[in-house]
């Protein structure tokens, strides 16, 4: 049986690495570990004590946009292991990975990663945040992209 590669949508997930980046940021909260994220739309799950207010998600959804607006360079770089591990919570073995590749948003945010990406932040098209939902202290964000 062939299996088949993960379908990643390039400009939706490279958006998804600035979410999160700015979510951690405004929020001093851990990145999402439940994320869904396809070409029409996507969501993010982040757990918070407190639901965001209208003003906060404003705020939110305007910084993703100017970090956006900078036409940042997407770049990637392989790291050793141990090095990767003290900075990110990795969740794989170096039995599995002695090298991680990290993605990098710029000096904005950096994250281990396999996905696709775009090259640069310009080719995101504008962040539109389309519902949230707060229950049982996990905010959702359901999230689009508006090409330019």
């Amino acid at each position: 049986m062939e299996t088949q590669k993960k379908d990643y949508n390039a400009p939706m997930h490279t958006a998804e690495h600035i979410l999160n980046g700015t979510m951690v940021k405004l929020f001093g909260c851990e990145r999402s570990e439940n994320c869904h994220i396809e070409k029409k739309k996507s969501k993010c799950d982040f757990i918070l004590k407190e639901e965001p207010t209208k003003d906060e998600i404003i705020i939110l959804e305007d910084k993703i946009n100017e970090i956006i607006n900078q036409n940042l360079p997407v770049t990637h770089k392989l790291i050793d292991f141990d090095s990767a591990n003290e900075k990110f919570k990795l969740r794989v073995t170096k039995e599995e990975n002695p090298q991680i590749r990290i993605t990098s948003v710029g000096n904005y945010d950096d994250c281990p990663c396999i996905g696709e990406h775009v090259n640069n932040t310009s080719e995101i098209g504008t962040f539109k945040i389309t519902t949230t939902s707060f229950e049982n202290e996990i905010f959702r964000i359901r999230f689009k992209l508006i090409q330019n």
